[in-house]
């Protein structure tokens, strides 16, 4: 593990190098393939298989993301040994998209996501008999991660979540959103349109961003929705946060069912995700009997919500922590 950290702590120094060679090199070995969701909606993955591995990490992504994004994250963790697997979700990346205004970050019911899921891993994951199964969620992954193990808890052998979305950063009073979005809820013309202060999907220089302090790492993101115009997603509908409101509470509420083996990483400068809820989440888990590691989130200090797409040192330790941490489940 420790030659790995050492890469993984130098890495930006040659990025460039290292996205245009073996980063490259290795993502065209990729497999691509598409399954029919719920209500008939294309899902698109992506996987990457080896016959010298007999583990898996599924890759459940966040909001607006696509596999595409994932490269250098999917090159990591298969030189840990491991094959990778990455859906886009409903309404994102590769996949299909909901409304007519491709841009509009949508879902019908939050629980679609989780039977996409559950779909995905019935065609991909059980019929290939690993030895063991992981799954590595970021933000939004990670509530649908969750709701998915509260009810499949059997089916991953370990579970890493990284800055889950099991309750979404407000900066209005919580009676104040529930108010709006029960207005919107009811006028169609509002409900499926974008949420207030969003739009439709603008770059946005990087001294503004509230994601990453690698300035290597969101340049990068920043070209794959310049060089892939139909990955783009920008701004929520209402209808959006509502559901994503209520499945953090119903995740909460749920918790007590997830047996998953369980680690729980936070940010430290998350300004996405209430980081309140991770400790709320914990506790639930802790109640219940299978606390998650450590009997509390991981902080990664200094951290911005991408966690895994952070400078160097705190990205290095976020992910020594999630292989030690699967490591141990085997």
């Amino acid at each position: 593990m420790s030659s790995n950290y050492d890469r993984w702590l130098t890495r930006e120094y040659g990025f460039s190098a290292f996205a245009n060679g073996p980063l490259l090199d290795f993502w065209r070995t990729r497999e691509e393939a598409e399954f029919i969701g719920l209500d008939n909606v294309p899902i698109r993955y992506v996987r990457f298989c080896s016959p010298r591995h007999d583990k898996v990490i599924f890759v459940s992504t966040g909001r607006i993301e696509s596999f595409v994004k994932y490269p250098e994250l999917a090159y990591d963790l298969f030189h840990c040994g491991y094959d990778v697997m990455i859906v886009d979700h409903r309404g994102q990346g590769r996949s299909g998209r909901l409304l007519d205004d491709p841009h509009l970050g949508h879902v019908q019911n939050f629980d679609d996501y989780v039977a996409d899921l559950s779909t995905f891993y019935k065609l991909e994951i059980a019929p290939r008999q690993y030895a063991k199964k992981f799954a590595l969620a970021h933000s939004m992954g990670g509530a649908i991660l969750a709701l998915f193990l509260a009810r499949e808890p059997q089916n991953f052998d370990g579970a890493a979540l990284c800055a889950p979305m099991t309750g979404i950063y407000l900066r209005m009073p919580g009676w104040l959103t529930r108010n709006i979005l029960n207005w919107t809820e009811r006028r169609p013309l509002y409900r499926n349109g974008y949420a207030l202060g969003t739009g439709s999907w603008r770059p946005l220089p990087f001294v503004v961003n509230r994601l990453t302090h690698s300035r290597e790492r969101y340049r990068r993101n920043q070209r794959f929705y310049a060089d892939y115009p139909e990955l783009r997603v920008g701004g929520p509908t209402y209808h959006w946060v509502r559901e994503s409101i209520q499945a953090g509470m119903q995740i909460l509420q749920e918790a007590k069912n997830i047996t998953t083996p369980m680690l729980l990483l936070q940010a430290g400068e998350d300004h996405v995700v209430d980081n309140r809820s991770h400790t709320a989440f914990c506790q639930a888990m802790a109640i219940a009997g299978h606390p998650c590691e450590g009997d509390a989130p991981l902080v990664i200090e200094g951290a911005r919500h991408e966690i895994l797409f952070e400078r160097d040192d705190m990205r290095a330790q976020a992910l020594d922590a999630i292989m030690r941490f699967f490591a141990r489940q085997t």
